[in-house]
């Protein structure tokens, strides 16, 4: 498929109000030029007429969009999560998902033969995994059958399954053994993040320094603050390098909360994220995932028996949330779903802004902030009707 494209007539984000709008041209889906617009027809060109240009989205934790999810073990799920994705914005998305004991892990496979290829809508850049080395008390919607003991050998047959494309891994430090699988990870490339573990302060450093970067969804499946008994979260707030993600649903995080977060850590540490289920762009109405039944009403999903178990919003729902209940701006808010997840993954020199050299993913924004085109490597792979 083509991949040259010329966007004229947008302004990108954080632009000033004096500010003149641009033109874009990509060539093999990469930006090689960005020029003041001049007026005037250009042929084959997309014409923004005055909208907001701003780096594709990242969502680094979602398990199914559009009907279809991960654990389907299909390329067919994967190219609907891939379109869903794309009409919320999301041009690059981590396959989020579990390990089963005593299963062929199918899924995993599927998912790794896809990174990078073609899906039609948002890339698949790589494979989340959450556990199996997690706590039990802390795991959340992971079914018991996800979880087990941390082994060399059990993440040895993992990274056979992913080949190369474990991108991050959810662990609890507390666990034995864990802190020599981090190191492993650490070594191999994968970014080990905290998360489904009921470690104490002190545990949560010692995983620090084995070389946990990062958290999965900020206070979601992990002890509460408590004057007597710190545990993880004053860990993490008082640590300066790892990031968080966060959920700004009003539902996983109090309004509240969510902006004691952003007032109290850098920016540059936060990323949004959906933990999006397979409801996500679908009616409210029961679905199922990992063999359990569960209801998607007003953008959050939750088991029969009302454990919360995810998001049924899109990226750009909560890119507008963020900025309504951490009162901050749309420039910032787009910095945790497009910049801060690129340094994460470590494809910021390629991905999550706008510049001559990197690669040709955007989002333009309609007049009321609603998704009105995404363009992956170049090719519009969504425009609102």
């Amino acid at each position: 498929m083509p991949k040259s494209l010329i966007i004229t007539n947008c302004m990108p984000i954080g632009s000033s109000p004096e500010s003149v709008e641009v033109s874009i041209r990509v060539q093999e889906g990469v930006i090689n030029e960005i020029q003041p617009f001049l007026r005037g027809p250009k042929q084959g060109a997309l014409d923004a007429e005055g909208r907001t240009i701003a780096p594709g989205f990242i969502d680094v934790h979602i398990q199914g969009a559009g009907g279809a999810d991960v654990l389907d073990g299909s390329e067919s799920a994967l190219k609907k999560m891939s379109r869903t994705c794309a009409r919320f914005g999301v041009t690059g998305f981590l396959a989020t998902t579990v390990f089963k004991r005593g299963s062929d892990n199918r899924h995993l496979e599927v998912a790794a033969r896809n990174v990078g290829r073609d899906l039609g809508g948002a890339t698949l850049l790589g494979i989340h995994l959450e556990g199996p080395f997690i706590s039990p008390e802390k795991r959340g919607m992971i079914t018991m059958d996800c979880i087990t003991d941390p082994s060399l050998s059990v993440l040895e047959e993992i990274e056979r399954l992913t080949d190369g494309t474990l991108s991050i891994m959810t662990i609890a430090p507390e666990l034995p053994g864990s802190l020599e699988v981090i190191g492993k990870l650490v070594k191999e490339g994968t970014i080990a993040s905290f998360g489904h573990s009921n470690a104490t302060y002190e545990e949560t450093l010692q995983g620090f320094e084995a070389g946990i970067t990062h958290v999965t969804h900020l206070f979601n499946a992990m002890p509460s603050l408590h004057h007597r008994a710190p545990g993880p979260l004053l860990a993490i707030f008082r640590a300066e390098e790892p990031s968080v993600q966060i959920i700004p649903d009003g539902v996983h995080l109090d309004p509240r909360i969510l902006k004691f977060i952003f007032d109290l850590l850098d920016k540059k540490r936060c990323i949004t994220i959906t933990d999006g289920m397979q409801g996500m762009g679908l009616p409210d109405g029961t679905y199922v995932y990992n063999g359990m039944q569960y209801e998607s009403r007003k953008g959050t999903a939750r088991y029969l028996d009302g454990t919360l178990i995810g998001t049924t919003r899109g990226m750009i729902q909560m890119v507008l949330l963020l900025m309504e209940y951490a009162d901050c701006s749309l420039e910032v808010a787009i910095q945790t779903v497009a910049e801060n997840p690129a340094r994460l993954l470590r494809t910021d020199h390629r991905k999550g802004s706008i510049a001559i050299g990197k690669d040709a993913d955007f989002v333009i924004l309609d007049h009321d902030y609603s998704i009105w085109a995404t363009v992956v490597g170049g090719r519009v792979v969504y425009r609102k009707s």
